[in-house]
């Protein structure tokens, strides 16, 4: 463990209603993903991430970006990152009002591959018109480097690519960089050594940490990287989403079990965990599914 003490606080980046939502395969209605933000806007997070202005041909499910985005309540204080692919995609997200994007990449090349056909150099350079134009209209830019533990396609992600994808997106200017377990295959001692390597090149306040709990995991590599210091976590409301590409991913974890957590080692976030359990419940309802929280599932 580390000699690092907890965070007192914890900013929670909530990504359910993009990155949980953008696999559905039933298309969710504009006005029940606006509702949803809404909700969340209620419970006191801080950070939302909205939509997704890639290309409805990839991602059908979130074909209605501009609507929704026009469509929610903008609740002072709460910020609604948006995920941008290119240039293009930069562009309609500001044509609605964004005033902070994310962009995506991977630490393995062939994940990269597979998921956007592109290298992973390739696809930095994609980010770099975007970077450009984002520090001209003085719009922030978040950045997900994926499979930083793991890969479907190629098993063991080198840690050295994991840094270096880390650094370079910090160097072009992303204001924080959230490193994700994409297929939920981390262990407590695997995440702990993967951050300590990235905060050698990258400062710990410049990094958030995202993982799924496809083995039951998530919690633990949290607390292990809450330990080195980390203070920002990204979660799904009621555990939704999954990696399409990989096999057995189930959803990211639970923000209602995250914040359980958190509140137990005394460490703040601002959120009102009853309002977001029934918004979780309410989203499960909407989805015709068990919330996949297990704090909501008991009843907190």
């Amino acid at each position: 463990m580390s000699d690092t003490s907890l965070p007192v606080a914890v900013r929670i980046v909530e990504v359910g209603p993009r990155d949980g939502l953008q696999n559905e395969k039933t298309i969710i209605p504009a006005a029940t993903k606006i509702e949803l933000i809404d909700r969340l806007s209620a419970t006191g997070l801080r950070t939302i991430e909205a939509t997704s202005f890639v290309s409805p041909k990839w991602v059908p499910q979130l074909a209605d970006a501009a609507e929704v985005f026009a469509g929610i309540a903008k609740k002072p204080g709460v910020a609604y990152p948006v995920l941008v692919p290119n240039l293009q995609g930069y562009e309609r997200a500001r044509a609605v009002g964004a005033r902070e994007v994310a962009i995506f990449t991977a630490a393995s090349e062939a994940f990269n591959r597979k998921n956007i056909n592109a290298s992973i150099d390739e696809s930095i350079e994609r980010f770099v018109p975007v970077l450009e134009q984002a520090r001209a209209d003085g719009v922030s830019v978040r950045g997900y480097v994926s499979t930083v533990l793991g890969c479907p396609y190629q098993g063991e992600v080198p840690v050295a690519d994991v840094v270096r994808v880390a650094r370079r997106l910090h160097e072009l200017g992303c204001y924080e960089v959230s490193l994700g377990d994409t297929i939920g295959i981390g262990t407590p001692g695997k995440a702990r050594a993967m951050l300590r390597a990235v905060t050698a090149e990258v400062p710990m306040d410049a990094l958030a940490v995202h993982f799924h709990d496809t083995r039951g995991q998530a919690l633990a590599n949290i607390l292990a990287c809450l330990e080195e210091g980390v203070s920002v976590v990204d979660s799904a409301v009621s555990g939704t989403g999954g990696c399409p590409y990989a096999k057995g991913a189930t959803g990211n974890v639970a923000t209602e079990d995250v914040v359980y957590m958190l509140e137990g080692l005394g460490i703040a976030t601002g959120i009102d965990l009853p309002a977001l359990v029934e918004t979780g419940l309410w989203l499960s309802a909407q989805l015709g599914r068990e919330t996949g929280s297990r704090v909501a599932r008991a009843g907190i």
